[in-house]
Formats: C-alpha cells, sequence, structure tokens
C-alpha cells in the first residue's frame, strides 16, 4: 500500500463548480474583512503603545543617595529682586540663610502695579528628612518698605523631571498656582508638602528617580514680639515612607498573535454560521411558497 502524505490533509478542497456564490454570502464576506483589518489595526496599535505599571512597598529606590535635587520657578510680580532669597532648613540642623549658588534672578515688569518684580529660580539639594526652604527677605541688607509676597508658581521640581508622559502620578502639581488676586500683600503664605519617592524605569532601561508630592495651602498675617513678621513663602516638607516605582511595559509579541488569530478565526466562523442559517432560512422559504416542505 503506497504512503500518500495528502491524506492527512484536513483542509479538504470543494471543486470549485460544486460551490454556489450568492449575495448575502458576498455581504457578509465584505463586512467580515472589513470588522477583521479594524480589530486587527486596533491590536497592532495596542501592541505598538506602551502603558505604565505601578506598585507600591516600603523601601528607598536611591538607599545610596541622602540628598534630594529641588528646582523652584516663581515670580513675585510687586517685589523687586534684590531683596530676594532663598533660606533652607531642616531637622538635622541645617539652617542655610540666603543660598546663593544656582540662584537667577530675573527682573519682570508689572504693568498692573506699575512695580518691577522678579522671576526667582534656584536649584539645590535638601537632606531626606522634614524640613522647609523659603522665598524671603531674611538675606537682604535691607529690607523693603511695603513687601509684598503675593506670586505665582511655575514649577517646583523634586528629584528627577519626568519627561514621559502617560504616568498617573502628580510630580508637580503646583505648576501655575496663582495667589495674586484677593490675597493681603502683607500675607504669609505656606505650602505643605507631602514627598512620595518614586521611580520610572522605561521600556529602554533607563531610570530616573523623581519625588510626585502632594499639598496644603494657607495664608495669614505673622506677627512677633516687635509687630507684623515680614511676609514669606515656605514649602515645608515631609517624606512618606511609601516608594511607588513605575515600569514601562509593551504587551509581548505572541499576545498580539493570538489575538490575530483568535480575531480571524473567530470573525470567519461566526460569520460562516450566520451566511449558513440565512441561507437555510432562504431555502425554507422558498420550498414552501411552492409547496414542497414535505
Amino acid at each position: 500500500m503506497q504512503f500518500n502524505i495528502r491524506s492527512f490533509d484536513i483542509y479538504r478542497k470543494v471543486p470549485k463548480d460544486l460551490t454556489q456564490p450568492t449575495t448575502t454570502g458576498a455581504v457578509i464576506s465584505i463586512c467580515s474583512i472589513m470588522f477583521i483589518t479594524f480589530l486587527v489595526l486596533s491590536e497592532a496599535i495596542s501592541f505598538l503603545s506602551t502603558e505604565f505599571t505601578s506598585q507600591m512597598y516600603v523601601a528607598d529606590q536611591q538607599a545610596g543617595s541622602d540628598r534630594i535635587s529641588v528646582r523652584i520657578s516663581v515670580n513675585l510680580p510687586a517685589m523687586d529682586c534684590k531683596f530676594i532669597g532663598i533660606d533652607i532648613q531642616d531637622d538635622m540642623g541645617r539652617h542655610e540663610v540666603g543660598h546663593v549658588e544656582d540662584v537667577v534672578k530675573t527682573p519682570i515688569l508689572n504693568p498692573e502695579l506699575g512695580t518691577a518684580g522678579c522671576n526667582f529660580k534656584a536649584a539645590f539639594s535638601i537632606n531626606k528628612v522634614p524640613g522647609n526652604f523659603h522665598v524671603a527677605t531674611h538675606s537682604s541688607k535691607h529690607q523693603p518698605t511695603n513687601a509684598n509676597m503675593q506670586h505665582s508658581i511655575e514649577y517646583i521640581i523634586f528629584g528627577d523631571e519626568v519627561l514621559a508622559t502617560g504616568i498617573p502620578g502628580s510630580f508637580n502639581p503646583l505648576k501655575n498656582v496663582t495667589k495674586i488676586n484677593g490675597i493681603e500683600a502683607l500675607a504669609t503664605h505656606d505650602y505643605f508638602l507631602k514627598l512620595v519617592p518614586s521611580s520610572v524605569e522605561m521600556l529602554g532601561g533607563d531610570t530616573q528617580y523623581p519625588y510626585q508630592y502632594s499639598y496644603a495651602y494657607r495664608n495669614y498675617l505673622a506677627y512677633g514680639h516687635g509687630g507684623q513678621v515680614m511676609p514669606a513663602l515656605w514649602f515645608r516638607y515631609d517624606l512618606s515612607p511609601i516608594t511607588v516605582a513605575y515600569t514601562e511595559k509593551r504587551q509581548p509579541f505572541y499576545h498580539f498573535l493570538t489575538m490575530f488569530c483568535a480575531i480571524i478565526g473567530g470573525t470567519f466562523t461566526v460569520a460562516s454560521i450566520i451566511d449558513s442559517m440565512i441561507f437555510t432560512t432562504h431555502n425554507w422559504f422558498k420550498k414552501a411558497e411552492i409547496g414542497k416542505l414535505g
């Protein structure tokens, strides 16, 4: 007995002259192809795009570093740059008045008030302990006669700056926060910040270590033994023991391949069932019309 490999064919072919094309079958075929194209393109877009997953745990992602970098940019429309400085304090005993390294003060004009204002930028490091930094006039040899700490914040960033999009975090919530209208000119401004250590691992393997934070705000008129105290802009921070780790991921190729096969196979299977039901029903009605149902 001669062996014939074609006997293993489970996809037996029907001669073309034994098949019957129908208009309904053509419509279902066109709709099936359009449906398959739409789903395959959707899966391809999903496969090529990335997403961030997150997990939380108690750990310090930068265990070898005891400092956090900070960058700040604040507009003070009613304060001359010559009076403005930044002071840094923390629970480890640090007390730095008038930090000058990496500080840029740019004069700005306030047309509404007709006064010279200041854009204050600074970059510095803080210890990983509770503390504060504040924009004030404490380091100035001469104090202004009409101090006014009304302000708008351009950014306050802790740790690395996150450039990736789509991360569900709060890395710069003070961006564009404005405290000008309806605020007393002599009011002191207090921001209470809760820092949350984070890490962002990109698809290529690069890792960033930013800090996200939430904040609460209050303003008040400060008084001391000698009367009213010069207003200031305070940022008091504390650190959370919880670290949030973000990881950029993409669907594996086998997932895309599985979905591709499922879309094509499932669509053609369902389409075949629908076509068969319509064809059978149509023939049943034709036989009923000519009385051949028996």
